[in-house]
């Protein structure tokens, strides 16, 4: 397992029966989590003074209770980067901390590259990856259907002192947009993409990342230079493993442009325990 463990303003201090206890900076949050399934003893004291705890509904979704009036958003930092992190009404906070061990590799990639960069960030919500990217000093294409998590990601740039760099907000439907830029001609030399694991079309039609992934990046591929740096891919769909992911890309790259594939879950640190927590999976294809 792949760990995000650089974290100085992000903590899991404890894990048990379904729910997480984290740092967010200075504030203390409890959320569900559906990997934690162990229940084993609650023993810091923090389980029951966190300034928030989102409690699941039986009817779907859920709702926020809090200890104390917290800050409506606030920030935490992940070396040069500041997100603005705020609790959302589907349990979220803006901002998922186990992608930093992505956010490094990519970085660490472009600025060894010696070429300018072009990347390609699709359902790229509230931009940790185009941060990273931009900071490292590419060009960033960063596209998603939703324009709240586009102006989210826009702020996030903005607190980072990134706002300047060559950044492309696009509110579009990431597949569609592929397809114009096709057509276009356009090119890029690295390509990122985080799916939802279940979503519906404009016209009401079912998307399963499951049955959707293949064809996917295949179109991607058709933006792909004739020289490209990495493709990674996320996903938080339990039916779809890491392997599965890898021999996608496998399959679809390296006969074209050699390189190699690697797959892998991702994890985040647990303090009073020691373990690490699953947080999904990352397949990444790189020259």
């Amino acid at each position: 397992m792949r760990i995000a463990e650089n974290w100085k303003d992000y903590r899991i201090i404890d894990t048990s029966d379904g729910e997480k206890l984290e740092k967010w900076g200075g504030i203390s949050l409890v959320r569900p989590d559906p990997q934690i399934i162990w229940k084993t003893p609650k023993k810091s004291p923090l389980w029951d003074s966190a300034d928030g705890h989102y409690f699941r509904s039986q009817s779907g979704g859920g709702q926020w209770e809090f200890k104390r009036k917290i800050p409506e958003s606030w920030n935490v930092y992940y070396k040069k980067l500041v997100f603005n992190i705020r609790p959302t009404g589907f349990k979220h906070t803006g901002l998922f901390p186990e992608q930093a061990v992505n956010w490094d590799f990519m970085a660490d990639k472009i600025r060894n590259a010696n070429r300018e960069i072009s990347v390609l960030n699709l359902f790229a919500y509230t931009g940790g990856a185009t941060l990273a990217c931009a900071e490292a000093g590419a060009t960033v294409c960063h596209v998603d259907a939703s324009k709240g998590m586009v102006q989210w990601a826009r702020d996030n740039a903005n607190t980072s002192g990134l706002s300047e760099k060559p950044i492309r907000w696009i509110v579009d439907d990431c597949e569609k947009f592929i397809a114009r830029e096709i057509r276009r001609g356009r090119r890029y030399d690295a390509i990122i993409m985080d799916p939802p694991s279940y979503g519906r079309g404009p016209g009401g039609e079912v998307w399963k990342l499951e049955n959707s992934i293949y064809d996917l990046v295949k179109l991607c591929t058709g933006v792909l230079s004739e020289n490209p740096l990495f493709f990674l891919i996320n996903s938080y769909t339990t039916g779809l493993s890491p392997s599965v992911m890898g021999y996608i890309l496998g399959s679809l790259l390296t006969e074209k442009f050699g390189g190699n594939v690697s797959f892998d879950e991702i994890g985040l640190p647990v303090e009073s325990s020691g373990m690490v927590l699953p947080c999904g999976s990352t397949a990444i294809w790189q020259k």
